[in-house]
């Protein structure tokens, strides 16, 4: 299916393309509750940690669409694999690395190639996102093993339908739409989007089609970013009560809609380290490969983002830091004399509308500088483009969750900086890139 959009326009690159397919897993994998249920999963694979010792594990988070085997009509055998209108892509791929408290989370561009390109082979066979179809959740499995050199310990696949209900039951998603709108409709598959520009809160079945618009929100990298901030901005709503009223329908999904092999007793292992979980996000880096859509991984990028060795951060802190404040409450003027007070001697703040996105830290490649400085505010770290940093800059999104988690420097602020004219951002509720944003 390809969507139709209309518009492009100045705000930020929106994204999706199944982006929350791969959210409800991730939530369960985390959630006390879903340990027990995933007993009932089926296949599982044997543990792959030591009792008592922090958990180390990798799963492998998929998501792929219902599939259909006549004019808008879904297979009764939503895993059968022939005649099928369009086969059962998975165009989210993520690969959490689980480590005690750490938890990092690459995401996998859809075009990968898997291994080395063969010009004599299909091109369309050798993407990461054909790997399901052909081979099943253990082909898929054995090609981000070929990619990132890490070892798969277990998989989850989910569907849309699931997804929409766990967007449903966490209470809907709140989205920004770009100058222009967006319109898809497409009948063979019963889409009919229509979203204005500006901010919208969108119910599962909407939420969904907002997040696979393939065209008009930049490249799969532009798509793969807002994937990471639905993720945040849906995790946070799970400390709240109802988070944990979701947990039954989150949960609920093994067999109906979810596929996987995961160990319940892998899980286990995660209890005593969700207090002080930390949340970190990547895209894997490629290059082009000419003469053909596909990508090909970089992997002395990937080192330097995903490498077990951290990178050493420098006693005083050198990188610039471009503070987005979309609080509501001015935070922004605190977070800079909090910082400046810690040495960091250059930090910037743009007010911006109130936004519901989740704050954060956000870099492209001062992964050691941001990762000190999600540690220290206790927020999740995001790579990507979704927010453009410059090299040698750190940027921070104070959203209106900031009002509850960093309520401290609400003291510290005095006297708020006055809010941005309209000029700062043309459309409500988008927050605008930090000033000296560059690609």
């Amino acid at each position: 299916m390809t969507g139709r959009t209309s518009g492009a326009g100045g705000g930020p690159r929106i994204a999706g393309l199944r982006a929350l397919q791969a959210f409800g897993l991730t939530l369960s994998c985390l959630s006390l509750g879903g340990f027990a249920l995933l007993s009932g999963a089926g296949r599982t694979v044997a543990s792959t940690v030591t009792p008592g010792a922090a958990p180390q594990f990798t799963v492998l988070i998929a998501g792929r669409d219902i599939v259909y085997c006549y004019y808008r009509q879904p297979c009764k055998d939503q895993d059968q694999r022939t005649g099928l209108v369009q086969p059962p892509n998975t165009d989210t791929v993520m690969l959490v690395k689980v480590d005690g408290s750490s938890v990092r989370v690459l995401n996998i561009p859809r075009d990968t190639n898997v291994g080395p390109f063969d010009r004599f082979s299909s091109i369309a066979a050798q993407k990461v996102n054909s790997q399901y179809h052909s081979g099943g959740p253990e082909a898929l499995a054995r090609a981000v093993e070929t990619i990132t050199g890490e070892r798969v310990d277990s998989y989850v696949i989910v569907r849309t339908d699931y997804v929409e209900r766990v967007i449903d039951a966490l209470g809907g998603l709140n989205v920004t739409v770009p100058e222009g709108g967006i319109e898809w409709i497409d009948n063979a598959a019963g889409v009919n989007l229509q979203l204005p520009a500006g901010a919208h809160h969108l119910k599962g079945q909407e939420a969904v089609l907002f997040l696979r618009v393939r065209k008009g929100f930049g490249d799969d990298y532009g798509r793969i970013d807002h994937q990471k901030q639905a993720l945040t901005q849906l995790a946070g709503r799970l400390k709240s009560a109802q988070g944990l009223a979701a947990l039954p329908t989150i949960l609920g999904g093994i067999g109906n809609g979810v596929e996987t092999n995961a160990d319940p007793n892998t899980l286990v292992a995660l209890r005593p380290f969700l207090g002080q979980l930390k949340l970190s996000f990547a895209t894997l880096p490629t290059d082009e490969i000419p003469g053909t859509f596909n990508l090909a991984v970089n992997r002395e990028r990937l080192a330097a983002l995903w490498g077990d060795a951290p990178a050493p951060v420098t006693a005083a802190p050198d990188v610039k830091v471009s503070v987005v404040d979309a609080s509501g409450a001015g935070l922004g003027a605190g977070l800079s004399r909090a910082l400046g007070a810690l040495g960091y001697a250059d930090v910037q703040v743009t007010v911006a509308p109130p936004s519901q996105e989740a704050s954060q830290v956000f870099t492209q490649q001062d992964v050691a500088q941001a990762g000190a400085l999600a540690d220290l505010l206790k927020l999740p770290r995001l790579q990507g483009e979704r927010f453009p940093v410059a090299p040698g800059e750190v940027g921070v999104l104070l959203g209106r969750d900031a009002q509850d988690t960093l309520s401290q420097l609400a003291a510290l602020a005095g006297t708020p900086i006055p809010p941005a004219d309209a000029a700062a951002s043309t459309t409500p509720g988008v927050t605008p890139s930090p000033p000296s944003a560059g690609n």
